[in-house]
């Protein structure tokens, strides 16, 4: 009888391919995945603590966890990802259903840890920071699911210490990958039919690896990547303002298959604000990259991340972030009240009223869905290019995305995930684009 295991993930990218690269580690030892969870004999909830009651929501997953199994065998009951680095010993303490507590940078471990407990029924709790040896053995793991879009971490950690911020806590100090390993890497997803490459870290513009005297950059990895000939698109995320240089925003003009698209979070408009958060640029230093990416690219367009409320946010500092996203004109963005996470240095500071914050966001939220829309709408009646992603149900519906990430729907014949079709937008909604495509397929460059 084959054991299976069931993986839930809770925010980033980063944890998405965190989670992916555990089916990879579990399945060395004959697991294999399953989206059934009563199924399972193993599950792992792989945990974010971005959000606001990010522990809590852990605790309440396990509780209906427990109650599915109340009649079954119990699996082994894994928490991996930020809140268990962040936790540690005391989730363990708390729920004795856990078996084991793994950190971001020990979860390639995972596999000795469990041959460890089916022996011993021994509670294991992995949370060093061991990036260095994480990213030595995952390179021996090749990845089993072939994918049209697929994620490639090429750095982790923070050295930002943003003031709300906890990631410099539980990823660590940024940590570059190698350059060899990640095209390596790049390489064989694309042998396996990946078309869009999705370089990702959490300060992945800081991306600095140097080896025998010669330094790589992010601009180094997307000039490579843009050499291949069977990849179709490049992304990246997430930027920081500070680390967007010159040799980066080059890109942008010199290589055709980096999509002209960049998420780049600014958090708030204010300086006063910025200086608060620790973010270390002002606006004006943020429209001066905004600016200078316009030159190297007329077509690029930007996203960003924006927090309400922050501690001592004034209606003034509020306009302020208004003012920046019309100017901007962002045309997707993520948007949050502030929450305290626990350990840095912005949870000890007083929380603005709650109702007002609640009414902060929901104009900021209005503002951005008006230039959403308005973005859309420009689509109309115009051919874009989409890279589809896959098939939506038999009546010749596909699935796929612009090269700015918006979702579209379309129809269309003879066509298969992974290939470049230029589509005609017929209709569209706040977040998605409708229309169809007759053999207007685009050949990779």
């Amino acid at each position: 009888m084959s054991k299976k295991i069931f993986i839930k993930t809770f925010g980033c990218q980063m944890n998405e391919y965190d989670s992916n690269r555990i089916y990879d580690l579990t399945s060395k030892i004959g697991f294999t995945k399953t989206e059934i969870k009563k199924d399972a004999n193993c599950i792992v909830l792989n945990t974010c603590n971005i959000r606001e009651k990010a522990k809590e929501k852990v605790y309440d997953e396990i509780g209906r966890i427990k109650k599915s199994f109340k009649n079954l065998k119990k699996p082994i009951m894994i928490i991996s990802g930020c809140v268990a680095q962040a936790e540690s010993n005391e989730m363990i303490r708390r729920e004795p259903y856990i078996d084991m507590v793994i950190g971001p940078q020990s979860y390639h471990k995972i596999t000795d840890l469990i041959l460890k407990y089916k022996g011993k029924k021994q509670k294991f709790n992995e949370t060093e920071f061991d990036v260095i040896k994480k990213f030595d053995e995952l390179q021996k793991i090749p990845h089993s699911e072939n994918k049209i879009s697929s994620y490639v971490t090429i750095q982790e950690g923070c050295d930002k210490f943003c003031n709300f911020c906890v990631v410099p806590y539980t990823r660590g100090p940024e940590h570059s990958r190698s350059f060899k390993q990640i095209i390596k890497e790049a390489g064989n997803l694309i042998d396996m039919g990946t078309k869009e490459i999705i370089l990702l870290g959490q300060n992945v513009n800081a991306y600095n690896f140097v080896e025998q005297k010669k330094s790589y950059k992010l601009s180094s990895i997307i000039r490579e990547l843009n050499s291949l000939k069977k990849i179709s698109r490049i992304r990246y995320t997430t930027s920081h303002p500070k680390d967007m240089t010159k040799d980066l925003i080059d890109c942008f003009k010199d290589c055709k298959k980096l999509s002209p698209f960049l998420h780049l979070p600014i958090q708030s408009g204010s300086n006063e604000i910025l200086k608060k958060m620790n973010r270390k640029h002002t606006r004006e230093y943020y429209l001066s990259i905004i600016e200078k990416l316009n030159k190297a690219n007329k077509d690029i367009k930007i996203s960003s991340d924006f927090i309400v409320g922050y501690p001592g946010e004034t209606e003034k500092d509020f306009e302020n972030t208004i003012d920046l996203i019309k100017e901007v004109g962002f045309i997707n963005s993520y948007s949050f009240i502030f929450s305290p996470r626990p350990g840095t240095p912005a949870a000890t500071k007083k929380v603005n009223n709650k109702s007002e914050n609640l009414e902060k966001l929901k104009k900021l939220q209005s503002v951005l869905e008006i230039i959403q829309i308005n973005n859309n709408k420009n689509y109309l009646n115009k051919y874009c290019e989409v890279l589809v992603e896959n098939k939506v149900n038999e009546n010749d519906k596909y699935f796929g995305r612009t090269k700015y990430m918006t979702p579209i729907i379309f129809e269309s014949k003879n066509i298969n995930p992974g290939d470049l079709v230029n589509v005609k937008v017929t209709s569209y909604s706040k977040k998605s684009l409708f229309g169809f495509s007759i053999n207007n397929k685009i050949k990779a460059a």
